[in-house]
């Protein structure tokens, strides 16, 4: 270490010891002030309960965010040519003069810190990279953007520090089974694309590698930052391709300083009580991708809605009249031309059933039908079990579930509602009433909430309008008596007042709430892998979002999916027009040169137009093959290959990437030789060093090293197979193996 190395890390040690003391008291702060609101006793008014909740929470995200920043609390530095110095990090910090002492890294001051170069310094004379661990500075690296000021202003006596970049050091350090963020060493076109104005559709095209699942996670925090005000009470959807996945990213939100506003969430998790990982075969898939679903799912409520052929005999305690098949035509149409959802249409149909039986029931009985007579004789109807029988055969409040299982399990329904759709189509469809969900049943059943509306599962309309509208005044007397003690009816209605209470009273987290609420607006929606998603899971993604506000991040070249996209425009159109914009990332930070040219060669192959992102670095190793006699995920070689690998890798991580059909054999195979402690093929978590994947399970991950299992194997898999391939291949960042006894792929070997 030079005297120069040595001074430096002196000083930004002094600065980095300032700004942890800092954090400890905003942390010391945080925590006495939860404590007091937890200790603190109400009065026990449902509003004081509700102030106190909130308070905890508030201090509780306060302390958690405190928390989550501690490593690499400060990463930059920016020395500005009016001789100023700004230092970059987690979070803000200021002290008790407010002098600032850390700038946030979303703040517009620390822009300049990600955009400034050497062509355009925008004021700033010198950028330098710090890293960090357990609070102490350990390196440091100097870039200088304006060379004549720095000579002329003479900073630190000239004197500069040229260590090993932030950015590759990062590349070449081990992956582990949690994605980092990238808060310290985001590049020029990643950083144009975390701050792109929140309003509309923002799509980030990127290759494998280029950062499209950093650049979302950080643009996340970013509009937190900048639009706190705008969507933070309605909080940001982020939506990934599985578990893993999410379990993958978990961390990054809260070490950027946010979660809580936040919902993850999987395709298979969108509809809310449903949870499922569950893939139909790919034929059935494709077609419940199919937009003719809407058709379906339309005609299959419709047909919930019946007719009467004949009259049916009604007995209403010894009075006999009958069901008219023109009354039941003539609610039905009028509760149709209301343009309520079904199970909400079905109170104007029940009220136009009942008007006409309370009249043919005046009329049996030579009653007149004055007002108090019919208030008796409709009670009367009420309380007949003929009259809830035949209603509720005739138009049954339903839920999207229902609909569905009956849908798929019982011909005689799913026959005539499926009318649009061929025959062969019609038995694809087909399914036990007792099966699980599956990922492409979500959007199905959301389209089916759509049309049906909140199951209110009783056969009348019941009184919960009344009681809200009485709960309603009961909070309004309230806030009025309230102000007649305490005063300011000068500047609030009793009305507002009693708002203010109800909203008060809303207690869990933004996350929490949006995660029940299949009608929640987001505030904003983030997708990664968006290239995969289907035109229903599209419909049910613009119903979260009233603003269309969204940001997707994906790449179709890696399309695996039969319905999934080939053009954005193709998936945007429909549902805003033209009114997207697209960012294009084309440099591959994770995979290396030598091993992104087996990628290219084999889509290329293929005769995809696929644009191959540009490698940051060449690489050291060149892939390797094995080839083996027999069944390769079964053959004692692959377990040998991989333990070889790992051992190469050190504390690195390794992914043994396979066709589906191969995936338990390749399970069973590498962890009899490794151990189970050693190899996880959980898609819930990578707790292993070794993980045994299909391809679906890789997707927007990264480890150390791959060991590729039979590649024809996954290319004959799915009419998308070389895109499959395209995906597996590019997931390491040093090593790649290929285990194979059949030929391999066109570009390969």
């Amino acid at each position: 270490m030079t005297d120069v190395t040595a001074q430096q890390l002196a000083v930004e040690q002094e600065h980095l010891s300032l700004l942890y003391s800092h954090l400890d008291a905003l942390r010391e702060q945080a925590a006495t002030s939860l404590d007091v609101a937890t200790r603190n006793p109400t009065t026990g008014t449902p509003a004081a309960r509700s102030e106190r909740e909130a308070f905890i929470r508030l201090y509780a995200g306060r302390v958690s965010q405190l928390q989550a920043v501690e490593q690499r609390l400060c990463f930059g530095r920016l020395d500005m040519v009016d001789g100023l110095r700004r230092y970059i990090g987690r979070i803000g910090i200021a002290d008790d003069e407010r002098n600032e002492l850390l700038v946030d890294w979303r703040a517009p001051a620390a822009e300049p810190f990600y955009q400034a170069t050497a062509a355009h310094p925008r004021g700033i004379v010198r950028r330098r990279q710090l890293s960090t661990g357990s609070r102490r500075v350990t390196g440091l690296q100097d870039e200088i953007l304006d060379l004549a000021a720095f000579e002329a202003n003479g900073v630190d006596g000239g004197q500069i520090v040229i260590g090993e970049g932030a950015l590759f050091a990062s590349l070449d350090a081990s992956r582990s089974g949690r994605m980092r963020d990238i808060v310290a060493t985001i590049q020029a076109d990643q950083d144009r694309a975390i701050r792109a104005p929140l309003a509309g559709v923002f799509v980030v095209q990127g290759g494998p590698g280029t950062g499209k699942t950093a650049v979302a996670l950080h643009r996340t925090a970013f509009l937190l930052y900048a639009n706190r005000d705008r969507i933070s009470r309605s909080g940001v959807l982020l939506v990934g391709p599985n578990r893993v996945f999410l379990r993958y990213i978990e961390q990054v939100l809260p070490a950027l300083g946010e979660s809580e506003a936040v919902l993850m969430a999987t395709p298979g998790e969108l509809f809310p009580g449903v949870r499922t990982d569950v893939s139909d075969a790919p034929e059935v898939a494709a077609l419940k991708a199919d937009l003719r679903m809407v058709r379906v799912i339309s005609e299959a409520v419709r047909r919930r809605q019946r007719l009467l052929e004949r009259a049916r005999p009604l007995d209403i305690d010894g009075t006999g009249i009958n069901l008219e098949p023109e009354d039941v035509r003539h609610a039905r149409e009028k509760a149709r031309r209301s343009s309520q959802r079904h199970n909400q249409a079905r109170t104007v149909f029940v009220k136009e059933v009942l008007r006409a039986l309370v009249r043919q029931l005046a009329d049996a009985r030579g009653v007149e039908l004055d007002a108090d007579a019919r208030a008796t004789l409709m009670a009367e109807l009420y309380e007949s079990r003929d009259v809830r029988r035949e209603i509720n055969l005739l138009w049954l409040p339903i839920s999207a579930e229902r609909l569905l299982r009956d849908l798929y399990a019982d011909a005689d329904y799913r026959i005539p509602a499926t009318r649009s759709l061929r025959g062969a189509e019609r038995d694809l469809l087909r399914r036990d009433r007792s099966a699980p969900w599956t990922v492409s049943d979500v959007p199905l059943l959301d389209e089916a909430a759509e049309l049906l509306g909140p199951d209110e599962s009783k056969l009348y309309a019941d009184n919960s309008e009344a009681v809200a509208a009485a709960e309603r005044k009961a909070e309004v007397e309230y806030a009025d008596a309230v102000q007649d003690t305490f005063g300011g009816k000068d500047f609030i209605t009793a009305e507002e007042l009693a708002e203010r209470y109800q909203e008060t009273v809303t207690l869990g987290s933004v996350a929490d709430r949006a995660a029940g609420d299949r009608e929640w607006s987001f505030g904003h929606i983030v997708v990664d892998e968006a290239q995969e998603l289907s035109a229903m899971m599209w419909r049910l993604l613009m119903r979260r979002t009233s603003s269309r506000s969204m940001t997707l991040v994906g790449d179709t070249a890696q399309t695996g999916a039969l319905a999934g996209a080939d053009s954005w425009g193709d998936v945007l159109r429909p549902h805003v027009g033209d009114r997207w914009q697209l960012a294009k990332l084309t440099v591959n930070y994770r995979t290396p040169g030598l091993i992104m040219d087996v990628a290219g060669a084999v889509v290329h192959a293929a005769g995809l137009p696929v644009d191959v992102p540009t490698s940051a670095r060449p690489g050291e190793q060149a892939p390797e093959y094995t080839k083996i006699t027999g069944d390769s995920a079964r053959s004692p070689v692959l377990a040998e290959v991989v333990a070889d690998v790992w051992k190469q890798v050190g504390d690195g991580t390794v992914a043994v990437i396979t066709s589906r059909a191969a995936h338990s054999s390749a399970t069973a195979t590498v962890t009899a030789l490794l151990g189970p402690e050693a190899v996880t093929a959980d898609t819930s978590a990578l707790g292993s060093p070794v993980s045994v994947l299909t391809v679906a399970d890789a997707k927007g991950l990264e480890f150390d090293a791959v060991v590729l299992v039979e590649p024809s194997a996954i290319v004959a898999e799915s009419p998308r197979g070389v895109n499959d391939l395209y995906v597996a291949l590019t997931r390491p960042t040093k090593r790649l193996s290929v285990v194979h006894s059949s030929g391999l792929p066109a570009g390969m070997g």
